[in-house]
């Protein structure tokens, strides 16, 4: 899909990223949003890149919450974000887990990370240019999936989402 409107990406995990990782995360009661995320995804959005969350979910295959009940989480947490300014341009979630309870989701899927299936395909479905593009995630595996995928891909640590991601986009930008 690589056109005139290619534009860079940013891939961000959820969980650890954008909200504070507390566990499996299942409904809206129970995110609580990284200090500045809004902001971080507004000064994406402001700069042109696509804002994509790609994540494990093995809560579905563990029985903690349903592919409905993410799927209404993931709804309300983009409605939120929009109403501080902030856009998320889609959304990439693994349910399975080899070793989960609910039958459908007990595979190691091509999308679970460390893999890098999700990232794939959004890449696949929208026209992410790949100079400037960049991953974030809180865990090694979602280093791991960013640079299967070709991609830079930088550690959180917690703190300011908005900071960090600005420090990052100063270090992915095209020269």
């Amino acid at each position: 899909m690589i056109s005139d409107s290619s534009r860079p990406a940013a891939f961000l995990d959820r969980d650890g990223v954008v909200n504070y990782d507390d566990g499996y995360m299942g409904t809206k009661e129970s995110i609580r949003w990284m200090p500045n995320a809004a902001q971080a995804i507004r000064r994406l959005n402001d700069a042109g890149y696509f804002v994509f969350f790609f994540t494990n979910q093995s809560g579905v295959a563990r029985g903690f919450f349903t592919e409905e009940a993410l799927n209404h989480l993931h709804g309300w947490m983009r409605a939120e974000l929009s109403l501080l300014g902030a856009h998320i341009d889609d959304i990439r979630y693994c349910p399975h887990h080899p070793e989960g309870t609910v039958a459908g989701y007990l595979e190691d899927h091509h999308w679970r990370k460390p893999a890098p299936g999700m990232i794939l395909d959004l890449m696949q479905h929208w026209p992410v240019r790949r100079e400037g593009s960049f991953v974030i995630g809180d865990r090694p595996s979602d280093i791991e999936a960013g640079r299967a995928a070709g991609l830079p891909a930088f550690l959180f640590e917690g703190g300011d989402l908005d900071a960090f991601v600005a420090e990052v986009m100063a270090q992915t930008r095209p020269r």
